[in-house]
């Protein structure tokens, strides 16, 4: 058609990329094909919709709204402008073609700017019809045009069909909604879309990476030393429970039971780092493997931009992520369906649920039962896990349907490597400490809040300052936290042999970081997170380790509730008063007794009201709707927003994704809750520079005091 010569002037996206609309929609069209096969969906179907999607971007006022041009009593959905052309394709296809349109920006209904197909319709009316279609039979022309370069046969539509074919997707969209509570169709579309704008002209190049199957040949491994390794991992249950000690060889296991692409899942930043740096070495520079944690927010110490926008996206053949981004569908936050498609069917590893918070708990059993229900491959692997939780864990996968591995007293035995000590308090730790460093140990110092690491860190630095020395918490600047990272796997090349080493950290430390302690004064914490941290300690595992000894030592709780935090005091109680007496070796054999007893039962939230998935199956959201804020957002105990120092907003605003990122300071909302953001990057929160620190990270305890006297000042005021 000699009309769509000159259409390279519509776009789909404005500054910087000015990508055609075209372009866009042929690299959805070629996303989405590739997603709908790997998923089973029907491929012309997906093709349909990714063309269809974003053709009403043609409206002029959508093309002026790209160089800021604003105006229009009535908003203007361009997802909306694109129905009237539904009539261009099979009747048979219509209904998913509009959940795959209708909603891939906003919900039909309750959208938080009044801007879903209910919400303008309640508030518009007749008047969206006569403002979307002004000037109809001019631009619509252009539109037929782009679908008929793309494969679409194009067919006169006349202002009163347009007008029809919209009417049928709102008579579609207000029956479905009260229908099963999500639509795939939907989050098939989404994932595509956001996945082909991530990246943009290279579409064509990522294709055959995405959605493959890792090559997981490489976890075959055995030896003697890793019993987990030696055992079968052959079994036609698709499910996997695993309780075994740290260095067993649990990881490898579990990867073994993997056959579809993979989502591996841990609890800490830190422990997902190395993780995803381990995954990306032993599978090769080939393999499509992604790193995703905090609330929202995408990390990453190295690789292109592209890469870098890759990571949250659909079709990684392996993803390192924590398991709140698969909260995401439990609570149906913005995107969910799209998460629910790009996992369904797929292996889910779920490292150390035992860790989590009662709150957070509560959660990842709400993810078992979701990906339960998207027919995933469901593998929990654990060192320790209270007989309460297992027994619920397994009534959700189903034992005929769970493979159950442990290990035998004999091989418990042989983990056997902990003499514990304990202490009233932690002022009893700086002759241990100077005796170890004196001896050129490696001595670990573990912290149960960031404010204790720092004032420990600070105390210790000055009494040992030829040590070397490291601080590692959550609330550090991702640059200095990957650089603290990084030399923490090198203990020895952090000092030479003439000097010891000394780190102080928080539980971050815990889970699946690959290093070896000589020495360990930990707070007291629930016991099943101390057995984690003494993994930290005597972990290399050879023949002539097995039935040596390491001593930890273990600091009483404090007499306070408060100071407790964020464990609970009854807990800290009874994990201190099961230890072993002072010198006696800590019987693996023995945890899961202990274990119990620290437990007796599974505590958690109740958070089957806040949860879209109940409890017998049902779904309590209506389709192609979703919530825009989470109830579970402000309750997890995460880092959910970032920050940066007031010194480095200029440099900020100017540098790329990779720079930004490292500039950016992982904190609770609570802390910066008054603070100003900007709109550039992350949109972060610009804090003052006094509250950061390069050695110590944010002041947690000196914002505190701040606010604590800026509180105290307000209240004098308003007295006077």
């Amino acid at each position: 058609m000699e009309h769509n010569q000159c259409l390279s002037h519509i776009l789909a996206k404005g500054a910087p990329d000015h990508t055609t609309l075209h372009d866009h929609l042929e690299q959805v069209m070629w996303v989405a094909e590739r997603l709908g096969k790997a998923v089973g969906y029907d491929v012309e179907v997906c093709r349909h919709g990714a063309l269809l999607h974003d053709i009403g971007k043609v409206h002029p006022r959508f093309q002026k709204s790209l160089t800021g041009y604003r105006k229009g009593t009535v908003p203007l959905r361009h997802e909306l402008v694109s129905l009237f052309f539904l009539s261009l394709f099979d009747e048979k296809e219509h209904e998913a073609l509009i959940e795959m349109v209708v909603a891939h920006h906003k919900p039909i209904e309750n959208d938080p700017r009044g801007c879903g197909l209910l919400d303008l319709l309640e508030e518009h009316d007749d008047e969206l019809m006569i403002s979307y279609l002004e000037g109809w039979e001019e631009w619509s022309l252009d539109a037929l045009a782009i679908l008929s370069g793309l494969g679409i046969a194009s067919v006169s539509i006349s202002k009163e069909d347009a007008m029809a074919n919209l009417e049928k997707a709102i008579d579609y969209a207000e029956t479905c909604m009260h229908g099963e509570g999500y639509s795939l169709w939907r989050g098939l579309l989404v994932a595509a879309d956001h996945l082909a704008s991530g990246l943009s002209g290279d579409t064509s190049d990522w294709l055959d990476r995405l959605f493959r199957k890792p090559d997981l040949s490489f976890f075959q491994r055995r030896s003697s030393l890793f019993p987990l390794s030696l055992a079968s991992s052959d079994s036609d249950r698709p499910h996997t429970l695993v309780v075994a000690p740290t260095g067993a060889g649990k990881t490898d296991y579990l990867m073994r039971r993997c056959k579809e692409r993979v989502f591996y899942t841990l609890p800490f930043q830190a422990s997902i780092n190395a993780m995803y740096e381990r995954m990306k070495e032993v599978l090769g520079e080939d393999a499509d493997v992604r790193l995703l944690h905090g609330a929202s927010k995408v990390t990453i110490s190295g690789g292109s931009v592209y890469q870098e926008m890759l990571q949250s996206k659909a079709g990684a053949s392996l993803k390192v992520l924590t398991p709140h981004q698969l909260a995401s569908m439990v609570f149906a936050i913005k995107g969910f369906e799209a998460m629910m498609v790009d996992v369904m069917g797929q292996d889910v590893v779920l490292d150390e649920v035992h860790v989590y918070s009662d709150f957070s708990r509560a959660m990842v059993l709400k993810i078992v039962q979701m990906l339960r229900q998207l027919s995933c491959r469901i593998h929990i692997g654990t060192a320790t896990m209270p007989t309460a939780l297992y027994k619920e864990l397994l009534s959700i996968l189903g034992k005929e349907e769970t493979l159950e591995v442990a290990l035998s007293s004999d091989v418990l035995t042989s983990y056997n490597r902990h003499r514990v000590f304990r202490l009233d308090q932690w002022q009893q730790a700086n002759e241990i400490v100077s005796r170890a460093l004196e001896e050129r140990q490696k001595v670990l110092l573990v912290c149960n809040t960031v404010a204790q690491s720092q004032a420990l860190f600070e105390t210790f630095l000055d009494q040992f300052p030829n040590a070397a020395t490291l601080l590692l918490h959550s609330r550090l600047k991702r640059g200095d936290r990957n650089c603290r990272e990084s030399e923490l796997y090198d203990l020895n090349a952090l000092a030479p042999q003439s000097r010891g080493v000394l780190v102080v950290s928080t539980q971050v430390v815990e889970v699946s970081l690959d290093i070896s302690f000589d020495l360990m004064i930990t707070s007291c914490a629930p016991l099943d997170s101390m057995v984690q941290r003494f993994g930290r300690v005597h972990r290399k595992r050879s023949e002539e380790t097995i039935g040596t000894y390491k001593l930890v030592y273990v600091v009483s709780p404090p007499e306070d509730k408060k100071a407790c935090l964020p464990y609970d005091k009854d807990v800290l109680d009874r994990s201190f008063e099961i230890l072993p007496e002072d010198g006696a070796v800590l019987e693996s054999g023995a945890l899961q007794t202990m274990i119990d007893t620290v437990y007796p039962k599974c505590h958690k939230i109740d958070i089957e009201t806040h949860s879209v998935l109940k409890s017998d199956g049902r779904w309590g959201l209506e389709k192609l709707c979703d919530y825009p804020k989470s109830y579970f957002l402000s309750q997890l105990d995460i880092q959910s927003v970032v920050a940066i120092v007031e010194t480095d907003v200029e440099m900020y605003k100017i540098s790329g994704l990779m720079d930004r990122m490292k500039m950016e300071i992982p904190v609770s909302y609570h802390y910066v809750r008054d603070c100003i953001s900007i709109e550039e990057g992350s949109g972060p929160f610009v804090i003052p520079s006094s509250w950061y620190d390069d050695r110590y990270g944010l002041l947690v305890d000196q914002i505190k005091q701040e606010r604590k006297a800026s509180s105290e000042f307000n209240e004098k005021s308003q007295i006077l």
